[in-house]
């Protein structure tokens, strides 16, 4: 059997759905072909220009204004704006025959059987034989959109089911049709997973699939509750959201963003085609959400939901809340509860569940009634909607941002303690669950060999959890493969001679504690390993230096011992750079300051696409001080080439750092310098990304990696750069474009990446720049607006600028 490849798709439909999937294959690499219907009248524009309803510019209106929007909503769903250009737009009455050459179509029309069938009539006319045709519908039985198609359109067909927006959310369900080949159902799952980066999870043929009707269960069954509980929308955002592992929007603001016309329609989905559901009056909607739709409250897209922004009497922006009682508007407040309090000092929400159901509040009944009747639904929607329990939880971590599925919180209280949890609220265990607990098994999940097995009703033993093979879970062999621990890392074997130094301090910020850390996992791999990845698995690769042991010391005016500090986080990053064994940095999420530094140092950057990363030092009155200044200018210098205007050359990378711009995607982090063409790579999928920075270092290791030579060449311009600079913040500042301060620290850094008021273009050591970085950083230190910002960051998490 050959080998399946996808070269090029077809989107058909480029609603906000079609516009986001068509945007995520154009990231990957993939031709993308999206078709929307012609319009039936001219707009008014058109009219003006004369034109008619035959002209390819009328015909191909809906699709480039739909693909357009989507280009510039924020956040982008593109990783590079001129990914773009991978999409090729169309119509289904000019364009329909060019589905013949594509080697997937994806239909992705309006939630209307008929419309679907008509779409599939038209497009079977002109598939290949042998094509994959797939529809992302969140809630029509295949059975139905099957009807009448051809045999072999039914063995290529499935639904494959993103979720919104399709960049950002990991989560995409595939739902093998009846007649589906096995083939294809494979094929599609590995897909999601290598290529388009997401956690393929198999569902089967029921109403809202595995996500939704979970997930909408969860939010219906809090609808009910708050009246119930007596709680404010407010109340509930506080504990659901980042308390328990979930997303910042928590639940009514999650609303308000999905919309509630969106939520009305799956619920009513699920209320009409599950009647034997034992939840079924749940999914019926409160009185509150039936005024709200009447009033066309759905949320962010009709300025008012749950939240409303608004301008206070005095000139405030602020937020007001709605009162579920009066249906009024209010101002929100802060919400508190002791129970909550007992958590601060545990880091990890899996750790919080158990101190959660054992308060004495208001907030503690809430989680005691919200996990009994998530526990009770769950267990009862096996083997309906899933074989297997991960699946289920799977699917709420990668579809609604959970950081824990239901099964693993019910793991965490302990299962006999949920059960104890359900009784309560009147709800049964599953008989499943009973033998479960009679064979002596006592959790869902357990870990052996650094693998995770899940409890298999059907066979009633633990069983490995497939697909582990691509992934290294830095969770599961934390403590086994330990080789050395200190409060701000810990250091793994991952096999195979390479080593792992993981992060262990608050957002993963580098302060004095990581550095040794680093070193040490230097120490020990040059001594008895081949190589070293610096990578973890926790929601922010970092957010850079600990601005707050910098603060302290400035504050109390220790310079000595700041100098020192700065010399140890640049010596740190040189001796990444200059070290006998390979080095590979795997930076996600947010990789700021002093962690961008770090990966600039590594011999490898493996960056997950979703990696926002950049020098922001700018923003507390600094400059890069951990080596970031001395290799921007560095990497100008290695960009100078015969005949450039070195001075543009080198005014790109002072900017750089001067706006302190922040990629946001690893593919445009290489236009800013950060991320280097030919050198660093990029994984789309964040889970395989250790494997592959672990596989990365291996290579280096094997092709005969040599201890690179301090470099003594580094082409500095001087005070023919260092003018230019001055007099271009000069007029900024006299424009009022940045501030004063901005001003002094802008010069500061002119002055290191010109390498000081050289007389001509000279050649310099690195250690000559570090230490005018030094310095430069270390007398910003003294300055009371730098202490400003850096205090404003710390206190508020946002830039101060004075």
């Amino acid at each position: 059997m050959s080998k399946r490849r996808i070269k090029k798709v077809a989107i058909i439909g480029s609603g906000i759905m079609g516009s986001g999937i068509a945007c995520h294959f154009a990231n990957i690499g993939v031709d993308v072909l999206l078709l929307d219907i012609v319009p039936r009248e001219l707009n008014e524009k058109e009219k003006a220009s004369g034109l008619s309803l035959e002209d390819k510019v009328v015909r191909n209106r809906i699709v480039n204004t739909a693909l357009q929007t989507s280009l510039k909503s924020k956040p982008s769903p593109i990783y590079h704006q001129k990914f773009a250009d991978r999409i090729t737009t169309g119509n289904l009455e000019d364009d329909i025959a060019k589905v013949a050459d594509v080697d997937w179509i994806m239909e992705v029309v309006v939630e209307r059987l008929d419309i679907k069938k008509q779409v599939f009539e038209k497009l079977e006319k002109h598939r290949t034989p042998g094509t994959i045709i797939s529809s992302n519908t969140s809630g029509i039985p295949i059975k139905f959109m099957n009807e009448g198609r051809s045999e072999d359109f039914r063995k290529h067909f499935a639904v494959t089911h993103f979720f919104n927006p399709p960049r950002y959310l990991k989560l995409f369900e595939v739902v093998p049709g009846p007649d589906c080949k096995q083939e294809v159902t494979d094929f599609l799952m590995e897909y999601g997973e290598k290529f388009l980066g997401k956690t393929s999870v198999l569902a089967k043929d029921t109403p809202a699939f595995i996500g939704n009707r979970i997930g909408i269960f969860g939010i219906q069954s809090l609808f009910h509750q708050v009246k119930e509980l007596g709680l404010t929308v407010e109340e509930v955002d506080k504990l659901t959201g980042p308390v328990i592992g979930r997303p910042k929007s928590a639940t009514f603001r999650t609303v308000d963003v999905v919309g509630l016309d969106t939520l009305v329609h799956v619920a009513n989905g699920i209320y009409d085609n599950c009647p034997d559901d034992e939840a079924h009056e749940l999914f019926k909607l409160p009185d509150f959400i039936k005024t709200m739709m009447e009033n066309k409250w759905l949320g962010s897209k009709t300025g008012q939901g749950f939240y409303k922004k608004s301008v206070s009497k005095d000139g405030q922006k602020e937020i007001l809340a709605l009162d579920l009682d009066t249906m009024e508007y209010r101002p929100s407040k802060k919400a508190k509860f002791a129970t909550l309090e007992l958590t601060k000092t545990i880091d990890k929400p899996i750790d919080r569940f158990k101190v959660l159901i054992g308060g004495k509040d208001k907030a503690a009944e809430f989680y005691r009634k919200n996990f009994a009747a998530m526990f009770a639904y769950v267990q009862n929607r096996i083997p309906e909607i899933s074989d297997e329990l991960y699946r289920i939880d799977d699917a709420m971590k990668a579809g609604f941002g959970w950081e824990n599925g239901p099964f693993e919180i019910w793991d965490a209280v302990g299962i006999e303690k949920g059960i104890e949890l359900m009784k309560a609220e009147g709800h049964e265990p599953a008989t499943w669950v009973t033998e479960m607990l009679n064979k002596g098994e006592t959790s869902f999940y357990t870990v052996k060999n650094g693998a995770t097995y899940y409890y298999d009703i059907p066979a009633q033993a633990q069983t490995k959890k497939p697909g582990q093979e691509a992934f290294i879970i830095l969770d599961n062999i934390r403590t086994s493969n330990e080789v050395f621990k200190n409060s701000g890392v810990v250091i793994e074997d991952l096999g195979d001679g390479i080593l792992n130094c993981e992060f262990q301090s608050k957002m993963n910020t580098i302060g004095g504690d990581v550095l040794a850390g680093l070193n040490k996992a230097v120490d020990l791999a040059e001594k008895d390993f081949d190589g070293l990845v610096i990578g973890n698995q926790a929601a922010n690769f970092s957010v850079g230096a600990n601005i707050g042991m910098i603060f302290m010391m400035a504050v109390e005016q220790e310079y000595d011992e700041l100098n020192m500090a700065i010399k140890y986080f640049q010596d740190t990053m040189m001796r990444m750079r200059y070290s006998a064994i390979p080095t590979v940095s795997a930076p996600h999420g947010m990789a700021l300051g002093g962690a961008c530094e770090l990966s600039m140092h590594a011999d490898k950057v493996v960056a997950a696409a979703e990696t926002y990363i950049g020098l922001v030092e700018f923003g507390v009155g600094v400059i890069p001080g951990g080596a970031g200044s001395k290799e921007m200018a560095l990497r100008a210098s290695d960009t100078f080439h015969k005949g450039d205007v070195e001075l543009n050359v080198l005014q790109e990378y002072f900017l750089t750092v001067g706006m302190a711009k922040v990629a946001t995607s690893a593919y445009e982090a290489f236009d800013m310098g950060v991320l280097q063409k030919g050198k660093d790579i990029v994984v789309v999928n964040k889970d395989r990304q250790i494997a592959t920075a672990k596989a990365h270092a291996r290579l280096m290791a094997d092709a005969g990696y040599t201890q690179p030579v301090p470099r003594k060449d580094v082409k500095v311009l001087g005070k023919q750069a260092l003018g230019m600079f001055l007099v271009g913040t000069d007029s900024m500042e006299a424009s009022h474009y940045i501030s004063e301060h901005d001003q002094k620290i802008a010069n500061k850094l002119a002055y290191v990446m010109a390498g000081g008021d050289l007389s001509e273009p000279t050649l310099v050591s690195e250690q000559y720049l570090l230490d005018l970085e030094r310095e430069a950083f270390l007398s910003l230190c003294t300055e009371r607006k730098t202490l400003e910002r850096i205090q404003h960051m710390l206190k508020t998490g946002k830039p101060l600028r004075n």
